[in-house]
């Protein structure tokens, strides 16, 4: 969801959602302490960002290959068409699916998924390839990730904005 103008994230807003992002648990008060703001503005603000949607919670960063998934795939999916929704609710269900995203281009679906070796990845791709109304997949392993999901680049350009 995209902010309306008047919405718009301002520096405050990226300087609230940088501190969170290196410090996900501190707390409203520890918050305000540090950006010299009431305690209350702190508040309204995260009540605004999860009420529009740009703050979804503060789940713990986990490192999947710690975890024991070292392996990382992309799949590109090509479906049957009026089959998006069945394909993806199955797709759901598969634990090793991180994240179904629709695209345009060569394939319908991008699908990241982990296994714990390459077996595993056999299994789960052969899961996937079994969901009905897949047509067509063409899977890729990561090797490295050199540029991890990041957010940090855009929120502190908010910030030297001043916006």
């Amino acid at each position: 969801m995209l902010p309306a103008d008047d919405e718009a994230l301002d520096a405050l807003d990226a300087r609230l959602l940088l501190l969170l992002t290196d410090e996900p648990r501190l707390g409203v008060l520890e918050c305000s302490r540090r950006l010299g703001v009431a305690r209350g503005t702190v508040q309204a603000r995260l009540d605004r960002l999860v009420s529009r949607g740009v703050l979804g919670g503060f789940p713990p960063a986990l490192d999947l290959a710690a975890m024991g998934y070292g392996l990382t795939a992309f799949a590109v999916l090509e479906i049957a068409q009026g089959h998006r929704g069945e394909v993806t609710a199955h797709l759901a269900a598969i634990d090793e699916v991180c994240e179904v995203h629709a695209t345009t281009g060569q394939g319908d679906l991008l699908v990241r998924m982990v296994a714990r070796d390459n077996d595993d990845l056999q299994r789960v791709i052969d899961e996937v390839v079994d969901v009905e109304g897949v047509r067509r997949t063409s899977t890729s392993i990561a090797l490295s990730t050199p540029v991890r999901t990041r957010v940090r680049p855009l929120l502190e350009r908010l910030v030297g904005d001043g916006h």
